[in-house]
């Protein structure tokens, strides 16, 4: 079957004719009732649904579906984001347990984690987007479970770094994954809650570990280092995780057998309105190009830059601060938990408030604030003596990590078309890659114990953001305006009624069109 591509240039301007319907040849192809399920270009969504809702569900039967959702997918998504953070952090703890690896070549095997990371996640989303998703996602964290317990073995700086880079390139799958499932079984207006819902892990994992840290630095035992012990226990862990993944979590709503037929059909026409589409396995090379030439793609990198920078220092140097207070190693491993239990509350927050007022910048203000705050209150009390307060700045600056959730959310509600979100998110996540990788070496060992310039550092790049989130906010309100009165000059020039244009809005809503190509996809602010 022929398929049709819309014409981009369209989108710019909306005409009275029929010729300058913006998304015309798409249009018309609805007009066919020709979709075929054997169409690549359009979404797997219509095995099960047609081009128009056919079927209704009561609100309580919604309610009923979204609970069994709930109960299953963002638990799962929870467990697997738990491990990753706490694996990725793992060498963050055993730096102060007799980890062999000290000064540069301490930030060199940090940063290695990243390289691999920012090698494979571009390729790591389109294997994703061609097999099942989940099934992909549950093989990697096996893998990843197999070369952490690899690191109780190694002893050598290259024997470290080789096994941060392949733990790197295993778990780079794991973020645009989980942004995809989220998006494919929850409305918008429910996504930015259930993405936090796991986020919040990279909290309560700085709570588990250190108390987990805490507990394995009394062991005594003289042919197994405490360092070793840790890298054991979050192996086994992720291994497990990996297989209940594999088990349990859907691919999406076409393939999730804990629902049944009706169920599934419910759970497609939910997310209908919101034009997001729930998978397609052909790579679209108009798709990746939208990606790249859109301005909001862009400042989407810049946001994920000026946090992910922050992030790769403190990740891996704020037991470090908090030691060179004066505490002990022991000391330290516990004062490191409230920072979790503060960063783990911002989050929850922040989604929260993203999906009750349908924003997505704004919550990204609110949790960067309080660390430019912690940031200049680190860098005016240094040598100040006043430990107290010293610590509380520690617990302020953990909130900034909040954002990126709401970065995964902004993703996963404004970007349409399974191959441009896929590249979006590898964008994000590449770049997510990079900053961390630039972090590690904003606090150098000449710069200890106080590491001033990076404190700075950290306090300059989120204030810069703050600014960013303003312009993508004001880009993001614009262009829907414009799509507004696109829609409204369709329906005179027509004669539609709202009727007609929810009509012609379900139609759109699996056919993997781009969200510039789909004139009723809303953007969220």
């Amino acid at each position: 079957m022929a398929t049709h591509e819309p014409d981009q240039k369209n989108l710019e301007e909306i005409h009275v004719n029929e010729k300058a319907f913006p998304v015309s040849p798409v249009f018309e192809h609805l007009r066919s009732d020709s979709i075929e399920e054997s169409d690549t270009s359009v979404d797997e969504a219509l095995q099960l649904v047609g081009k128009e809702r056919t079927s209704e569900f009561s609100d309580e039967f919604n309610r009923r579906v979204r609970r069994k959702l709930d109960l299953l997918i963002p638990p799962l998504c929870a467990a697997v984001y738990f491990t990753q953070f706490l694996d990725k952090t793992s060498l963050n703890y055993a730096s102060i347990m007799g980890l062999p690896i000290t000064g540069q070549n301490y930030n060199l095997v940090s940063m290695a984690f990243y390289l691999g990371f920012l090698l494979f996640e571009f390729p790591t989303v389109y294997i994703s987007q061609k097999t099942r998703a989940a099934k992909y996602l549950g093989v990697n964290i096996v893998l990843w479970g197999v070369i952490l317990m690899l690191h109780a073995v190694g002893t050598s700086f290259g024997a470290f770094f080789a096994l941060r880079f392949l733990l790197g390139m295993c778990e780079s799958c794991v973020a645009p994954t989980l942004i995809l499932i989220i998006s494919m079984f929850y409305k918008k207006d429910e996504q930015a809650s259930r993405i936090s819902w796991f986020y919040v892990m990279n909290g309560l994992t700085q709570v588990f570990g250190g108390f987990i840290a805490y507990g394995v630095s009394f062991s005594n035992d003289s042919h197994i280092a405490p360092y070793k012990i840790i890298y054991v226990l979050l192996g086994g862990l992720a291994i497990i995780v990996g297989f209940s993944v594999l088990i349990w979590l859907p691919d999406s709503p076409v393939h999730a057998h804990f629902l049944d037929q009706e169920e599934r059909i419910a759970a497609l026409e939910r997310v209908r309105n919101d034009q997001g589409g729930v998978a397609n396995k052909k790579i679209k090379r108009k798709q990746i190009l939208e990606a790249f030439t859109d301005i909001r793609t862009w400042l989407i990198v810049l946001t994920t830059m000026m946090t992910s920078i922050p992030n790769g220092a403190l990740s891996n140097f704020s037991n470090i601060i908090i030691r060179n207070f004066g505490y002990t190693s022991r000391q330290t491993l516990i004062l490191s938990t409230p920072a979790g239990a503060v960063a783990s509350l911002m989050t929850l927050f922040c989604g929260w408030y993203s999906d009750r007022k349908n924003e997505r910048m704004i919550p990204i203000i609110i949790a960067l604030v309080p660390t430019i705050v912690g940031a200049a209150m680190l860098i005016g009390l240094n040598d100040s003596g006043k430990k107290g307060a010293l610590l509380f700045a520690t617990y302020l600056i953990g909130t900034f990590g909040s954002s990126l959730s709401t970065v995964y959310a902004y993703n996963a509600s404004n970007t349409s078309g399974h191959t441009k979100k896929s590249t979006v998110n590898a964008m994000t996540l590449l770049t997510f890659s990079i900053g961390n990788i630039v972090g590690t070496e904003i606090f150098l060992p000449k710069d200890a114990p106080a590491y001033i310039p990076g404190k700075i550092a950290i306090m300059v790049l989120l204030t810069v953001q703050l600014g960013i989130s303003l312009l993508l906010r004001y880009i993001n309100l614009r262009l829907n305006r414009r799509k507004f009165a696109q829609i409204e000059e369709l329906k005179r020039s027509r004669g539609w009624t709202e009727a007609d244009v929810q009509k012609e809005r379900e139609k759109h809503a699996f056919m993997d069109l781009t969200d510039q190509e789909n004139i009723y996809f809303v953007y969220t602010a």
